[in-house]
């Protein structure tokens, strides 16, 4: 019998501070060549007047994404994969001044243009930052103990995610977080960077895009500068795997490097956008 030796050093600290691990979350990133999805916008905001922006693009395509792979577009509840009646994409927005977060979930996104998602994100943001809170009554959360907010959380996400329970009346739609989020750190400078995946979102992938910045890539056998959009990916193992990852990231990569398959650049409806005013 072999005998053992007593941890120490840092590995004796790393046995004090964690467990064994349970956690699903897993991790990728993708670098697309994005000289034409930014052509692609150009000409988009020279048409519409509508400042749709790489995150939009992105929403847009994981939207399609999903749409093209539909055993991915599920929530989990009891061990069962249950197929959601949309596929919504919650985009993550500053509000106070870039001080803190909320978001917006475009209901239906892969059957919506990137330029009706930019103009009905934009409206709702708005709205966000003007005080009405999408995301449930956030001034009475800031109250809240910890201690208790902690038990509050676990028990909404069961009502509204798990059990899919429709408690508007209340600040608190069910699915909140839809089928997918995105979220830019454009804004920062950052050219690459990892979002955690919070056990009440309850979705299977959170994209982050970062900074187009230009690098030297290869192509035809030349070294040549192109603007190169990177996006990682933190993804729950419970929902897929290494394959079901690779297939939505060649749907996103296929639409990316060939914009017109975002679908049609249809004008946002003016009665729409009024209404979400």
């Amino acid at each position: 019998m072999v005998a053992g030796s007593r941890a120490t050093g840092w590995r004796k600290v790393a046995v004090a501070a964690w467990g064994r691990p349970n956690d699903p979350q897993i991790y990728g990133d993708l670098e697309v060549d994005a000289t034409p999805l930014l052509a692609y916008l150009d000409d988009v905001r020279a048409s519409t007047d509508v400042h749709v922006t790489v995150t939009h693009a992105v929403g847009k395509a994981i939207a399609n994404a999903l749409s093209e792979n539909p055993d991915l577009n599920v929530r989990l509840h009891r061990g069962r994969f249950i197929p959601r009646e949309s596929v919504d994409i919650f985009f993550v927005a500053s509000v106070s001044g870039g001080s803190d977060v909320s978001g917006v979930k475009i209901v239906a996104a892969d059957r919506k243009s990137v330029v009706e998602i930019a103009t009905e994100l934009i409206a709702r943001v708005e709205r966000v930052r003007a005080g009405d809170a999408e995301m449930g009554k956030t001034t009475a959360l800031d109250r809240t103990p910890l201690w208790l907010l902690r038990p509050l959380l676990r028990l909404v996400t069961w009502l509204t995610a798990d059990r899919n329970a429709d408690l508007r009346r209340l600040g608190l739609p069910r699915q909140a977080f839809g089928s997918a989020m995105v979220s830019s750190v454009a804004m920062f400078g950052v050219q690459k960077a990892y979002g955690p995946l919070a056990p009440l979102y309850r979705i299977p992938i959170l994209a982050l895009v970062s900074e187009v910045t230009m690098k030297a890539v290869v192509v035809e056998g030349e070294i040549v500068a192109r603007p190169i959009l990177t996006m990682t990916a933190t993804m729950d193992h419970r929902f897929l795997d290494g394959s079901h990852a690779a297939r939505l990231a060649h749907a996103v990569r296929a639409q990316l490097e060939n914009p017109a398959r975002l679908g049609a650049r249809a004008e946002p409806d003016a009665a729409a956008v009024e209404a979400l005013r």
